[in-house]
């Protein structure tokens, strides 16, 4: 049985629904008397934060769908308005290839229309950091690329960038969700005209390319064999014209992930970090007798690298990927500020240190990496990299990834490869080893409760070095860190152990890293030592969390 006040909620939302499909499934519901169903979905609304929207596809106010959609833009509109955008200033809008991105994206330019300003959409299903890129390019005063990233095929979502490029952080979250919640009635808020929306030409991305291109221009060693696939995601064509345009020779792509498909019918999750995400690639790569298996996400922001070892193929973790990106863009003569998350290896304050360059800290996520001051590299562990922030202030998997063809190749012609390079880091550095203990929920209050369990009984040692020190990160994160929930556990001889909530999934995130010597045994000896600590700590660490 609905109860009559439900009913009546379920009733209005369907009234004002511009979607039949999404009608449709409501009124299917009802009649079915799915009252628990009916209930999760309008048992609060999906909260708009610093990742913008981002959840499973449905109707009502809990699901990614028009009526939250049309919701988001009017209150992103409002908010602009409120600041002083007019009928001069233009929001510019992406999307990917998931279910419903262009309905959404076309959707959202009809209200920012509708507001009194421009609205911009890119041409096509396009990569995130493209939008990152139009942004600045175009003098825009927002962006917002309707993507969910790497999430499941049933998920979409909602990402806001504000003028200087980067993606929203406090108070613009809170401020955007206040006015989301003012908007009145559908039927009030204005669409259109059609003469305030553009439809970019090809012109946006040509730039991109060309500035992407210019990173390494064209006149060092090429010779380099790469498997390439795009996880059905939209950077396929983007890469391939990136890297003729810089002289590479084409790379082979992965034929059963070339195309688009807001399905992903080849992978269980769409991010080349999942287990298996890889294994068509890596098997592609061995039928080839490649040197480089490189993989985007499926909006293409992230970047992800395997090798051939001596054990066979090996995916790089993002820590190494970011150490290798970053070492080779000072060895270039970059300067600036160089940044990465409070979860990311130490190793690149070190780096930076040996060049006499500045280092910063930052909470996780390119919301804030991407706005550091005087940024000249940022990453994440996560495989996300800003590897030109003068064009771009977010990660992008395109222009990282041709640096890494770069440096292959440059590597390559010297006899050597990435993991001699990743030696050489070590020996000078100390082995900085950093692992994952990752944990995907269904009960979301799971989450929270592991993180209070660990806050309230911190364990004394994790895998035989003390904890020093408990950092409370609900208490600040660091000197000009806002709070947030998560702590980090600070070990013996350099090591860290890091729990938060994932921000973007359903999941519990330990983060670790262990710092070993270099000695008379070798780098070699140095990993093996360096995989039993972190094996160690994990096992301590699941037992703590109650995992």
């Amino acid at each position: 049985m609905i109860p009559e006040d439900l009913r009546q909620r379920v009733l209005a939302w369907i009234s004002e629904d511009p979607d039949p499909g999404t009608r449709t499934e409501l009124e299917a519901l009802l009649e079915a008397g799915a009252a628990e169903e009916l209930a999760d979905r309008f048992a609060g609304v999906l909260e708009f934060g610093t990742a913008g929207l981002r959840g499973a596809l449905g109707a009502g106010p809990r699901r990614m769908n028009r009526v939250v959609v049309l919701r988001a833009a009017a209150g992103l509109a409002a908010h602009l308005r409120e600041k002083g955008a007019g009928e001069a200033d233009s929001v510019v809008i992406g999307y990917d290839a998931r279910h419903l991105s262009d309905v959404f994206a076309r959707d959202t330019a009809e209200v920012v229309a509708g507001a009194g300003m421009r609205a911009l959409l890119l041409p096509r299903p396009l990569p995130t950091p493209l939008l990152a890129h139009a942004i600045r390019d175009l003098g825009c005063v927002a962006g917002v690329m309707v993507t969910a990233s790497h999430n499941p095929p049933q998920d979409n979502g909602y990402k806001v960038y504000l003028g200087d490029g980067s993606q929203i952080v406090p108070p613009a979250d809170e401020q955007i969700a206040a006015r989301i919640e003012a908007v009145g009635p559908l039927a009030e808020v204005p669409r259109g005209p059609d003469e305030r929306i553009e439809v970019l030409g090809d012109d946006v991305l040509d730039r991109y390319l060309d500035d992407v291109v210019g990173l390494v221009g064209s006149d060092g060693p090429r010779d380099l064999v790469t498997v390439y696939t795009p996880l059905h995601g939209v950077g396929g064509d983007t890469v391939a014209t990136v890297l003729r345009q810089a002289g590479f020779p084409a790379p082979h792509v992965v034929a059963e992930q070339a195309e688009p498909d807001p399905d992903f019918p080849t992978v269980a999750f769409p991010n080349p970090e999942e287990p298996g995400a890889m294994d068509l690639a890596l098997a592609r790569a061995a039928e080839v007798g490649a040197d480089l298996v490189v993989a985007n996400d499926p909006d293409a922001d992230r970047c992800a690298v395997a090798v051939p070892g001596p054990h066979g193929w090996q995916l790089l973790r993002g820590d190494e990927v970011g150490a290798l990106l970053a070492s080779h863009l000072l060895d270039r003569g970059a300067r600036g500020t160089w940044a990465t998350s409070i979860v990311s290896s130490s190793l690149l304050g070190k780096l930076a240190a040996a060049h006499d360059q500045a280092y910063a800290e930052t909470l996780t996520g390119f919301k804030w990496i991407g706005r550091v001051p005087d940024l000249a590299f940022g990453y994440e562990e996560a495989l996300g990299y800003c590897v030109d922030p003068a064009h771009v202030r977010d990660k992008d998997g395109v222009s990282a990834l041709l640096l890494v063809c770069d440096l292959a190749a440059r590597l390559k012609a010297e006899g050597r490869t990435l993991l001699d390079r990743l030696d050489d880091l070590a020996r000078e550095h100390g082995l900085h080893a950093t692992d994952q203990l990752s944990v995907r929920m269904d009960d979301l209050a799971a989450i929270p409760a592991a993180v209070d369990r660990l806050r309230s009984a911190p364990p004394a040692t994790l895998g035989g070095l003390a904890v020093e020190q408990v950092d409370d990160l609900a208490q600040g994160a660091g000197p000009g860190l806002p709070p947030t929930n998560g702590l980090r556990l600070r070990l013996a001889e350099g090591g860290r152990v890091v729990v938060r909530p994932s921000g973007t999934e359903p999941k519990l995130k330990c983060y670790l890293e262990v710092v070993v010597p270099v000695d008379a045994g070798g780098v070699d000896a140095a990993r093996i030592s360096a995989a039993g600590r972190l094996d160690a700590i994990r096992a301590d660490l699941a037992a703590a969390a109650g995992l």
